[in-house]
């Protein structure tokens, strides 16, 4: 029955599309919070028109925070401004040949800083390193976030 093995093939084709776009840092994730293991935020990752990846806070997790909930350390156009619905991730885009995307920056709105960002989809897209480090990748720190949709 040729069309059933059309359906069939068709099915494996979309089936092995699905897995592959999950292999994506686009979509929303759950941070973790270093210290405590708790689930901190929900973070919505997108791509722009020119690849280029943006990310923001889109809800915070956090009960009962003593943390102060606009940016009050953050030195730029984030300066005083609201967490959540904060830009927290600017650029960075896939690595050739590599499921990494790398060159962008993130945002800890914690401390203000900026550091050099590399997101590694890991667990066939159920899970991304978010790597943050200043100078070479060596030198950062390493959060795993779990995949919300």
């Amino acid at each position: 029955r040729p069309d059933m093995h059309k359906t069939l093939a068709m099915a494996v084709l979309l089936a092995g599309a699905g897995v592959q776009a999950q292999m994506t840092p686009i979509g929303l994730w759950q941070s973790v919070d270093d210290g405590n293991g708790q689930p901190k935020a929900e973070i919505s990752i997108a791509q722009a028109a020119d690849g280029r990846l943006f990310g923001k806070v889109e809800r915070s997790l956090v009960v009962n925070s003593t943390s102060d909930p606009h940016c009050v350390l953050c030195t730029d156009d984030r300066k005083n401004q609201p967490k959540v619905g904060l830009e927290i991730i600017r650029g960075g885009k896939k690595a050739e040949g590599k499921d990494v995307w790398e060159g962008g920056k993130i945002l800890d709105p914690e401390n203000g800083k900026e550091y050099s960002l590399r997101l590694t989809p890991t667990d066939g897209g159920r899970k991304l390193e978010v790597r943050g480090y200043i100078g070479a990748p060596l030198l950062g720190r390493t959060q795993v976030w779990n995949r919300i949709r």
